[in-house]
């Protein structure tokens, strides 16, 4: 039996899932509705041959894809500032943008501490480029979109 993952852990999780969703929506030209229904029925806790999915935290997860499409361009007017000029957001990887776009909800809705975003998303990074400089440039742009999205959590 595998163990209860714990609050962080499920809240990571949904990280990792809704940056998987929002890519999946870009890459297949797949709606909001359609992508939140296979993602909650198919990967929280689903139980396959290969084993089973972890579980996440389903209301963030909802939050970060919702908040990700209805304020996507505020997010990327926020990514794009963050941006070197010769890289607006529509010139990096699909990967990136929808890892900076869930990252970008989380730091506009606002609930949680920049830090903790940050930290999160370069973790996601990791994961999808374990070999790669993307988990520090990652970091650098989360870390301008955080001041940006909520200098008071700053001073």
């Amino acid at each position: 039996m595998t163990p209860k993952p714990d609050r962080r852990q499920m809240k990571s999780t949904a990280r990792l899932y809704a940056v998987q969703a929002l890519f999946q929506m870009e890459a297949g030209d797949t709606t909001l509705e359609e992508v939140r229904d296979q993602f909650i029925e198919h990967r929280f806790g689903a139980e396959t041959e290969e084993g089973t999915f972890v579980s996440g935290n389903v209301n963030l997860f909802e939050t970060l894809i919702f908040e990700a499409v209805n304020q996507q361009a505020k997010i990327d007017q926020l990514t794009d500032r963050a941006l070197v000029a010769k890289w607006p957001i529509d010139r990096i990887d699909s990967t990136l943008r929808a890892l900076f776009r869930a990252a970008g909800a989380e730091l506009v809705v606002g609930k949680t501490p920049p830090k903790v975003v940050i930290s999160e998303y370069v973790d996601v990074a990791k994961a999808f480029f374990p070999e790669g400089r993307e988990a520090g440039f990652v970091n650098a742009v989360l870390d301008y979109m955080a001041h940006e999205a909520q200098p008071e959590a700053f001073t």
